[in-house]
């Protein structure tokens, strides 16, 4: 059984508790993607202040690696079991989470997805996220902007296949920039003219950097890459760098973390949409404790914000400038 004071661990998570004040607090469980992804540690850190401001024990855990299912489905089940009346959760698989989240829920423990939503959307009572489409569409707007009417030769450094936001994201990408897409609904990823290279990047900096690699050796002409997160985009741009590509191709991402902007600010990244962890995690611990203390459960889905961090402004594309977005990164909107 968790002890809500000691770190304990299971098969493929690690899941903490911050110690109780006195009573008998509400619980609120926190379950990420992974515990090294920047974008996760910030959110990890906003819920616990939001836990520590409202007097609730948070406990938290994540997967291996992004699309540990397992992993996470193993977390949620020892939470219940550790009194959590509240998971916030940012999906690792849309799909397979959902049997589990439907046996908490009859349980009588509030679920809320954080950052991704499940498939379907209504496997959890409530979604606090970014709108991922639109914040596709806005760099996407940019890129098209930036590229100042040369021919799109385009590489788009993708998450795993079959994940809502990796969609949402790659598809609102060509939609702002003008391309045949798919709308928000969609779990497939368009493909028009122009886009030369797909690959799966799991939002991971060293696999951005080989399916980059990947891509330059199908086609050496590409001059616009769309990744994923700043990460991905990370690696991609050590990949260009290393082929002397670096000064030609413009980078576009999402999630607006602190080194993603100071990578925007060097020049590595054009542009990135930038989002609020911080303010996904805080609003999740209020939800929690609310439900704990009242009855009274979040429902819908709740837009977190996004906005456009540039070094390099573009007409008819509105963004913050990048001492404006190292003040903001993944923190409150």
């Amino acid at each position: 059984m968790l002890k809500r004071t000691a770190l304990a661990a299971w098969s493929a998570v690690a899941l903490s508790a911050a110690a109780a004040p006195p009573g008998d607090p509400p619980v609120v469980g926190l379950i990420t993607k992974t515990e090294t992804n920047p974008f996760f540690v910030k959110m990890k850190e906003g819920a616990a202040a939001a836990a520590k401001a409202q007097g609730a024990v948070l406990l938290t855990a994540a997967g291996r690696s992004d699309g540990d299912n397992l992993g996470q489905v193993a977390a949620m089940e020892n939470m219940v079991a550790a009194g959590a009346r509240t998971i916030l959760i940012t999906p690792s698989d849309a799909k397979a989470i959902v049997p589990t989240l439907r046996r908490v829920r009859a349980r009588g423990v509030q679920v809320i997805a954080l950052d991704s939503p499940t498939d379907p959307v209504d496997a959890t009572d409530a979604l606090l996220a970014t709108d991922n489409y639109q914040a596709g569409v806005l760099i996407g707007q940019y890129a098209r902007s930036a590229l100042a009417g040369r021919r799109p030769v385009i590489a788009t450094l993708d998450l795993l296949p079959g994940h809502p936001v990796g969609a949402q994201r790659h598809n609102g990408f060509l939609q702002g920039f003008g391309l045949k897409s798919l709308d928000a609904g969609s779990k497939l990823l368009a493909q028009p003219e122009g886009v030369v290279c797909m690959a799966d990047s799991y939002g991971d900096q060293a696999k951005g950097q080989t399916v980059m690699e990947n891509c330059l050796q199908k086609n050496p002409d590409i001059n616009l890459v769309y990744a994923i997160n700043e990460p991905a985009a990370a690696g991609a741009w050590r990949a260009l760098r290393a082929a002397g590509k670096d000064k030609g191709v413009i980078i576009v991402s999402v999630d607006g973390g602190c080194q993603g902007v100071r990578d925007v600010g060097a020049g590595a990244i054009a542009a990135t949409s930038q989002q609020y962890p911080l303010r996904m995690a805080a609003l999740g611990v209020e939800a929690g404790v609310a439900y704990a203390r009242t009855g009274q459960k979040l429902s819908g889905f709740t837009d977190t914000g996004v906005n456009l961090v540039t070094a390099r402004p573009v007409e008819g594309v509105a963004s913050l400038d990048v001492a404006k977005g190292l003040e903001l990164c993944w923190g409150k909107k």
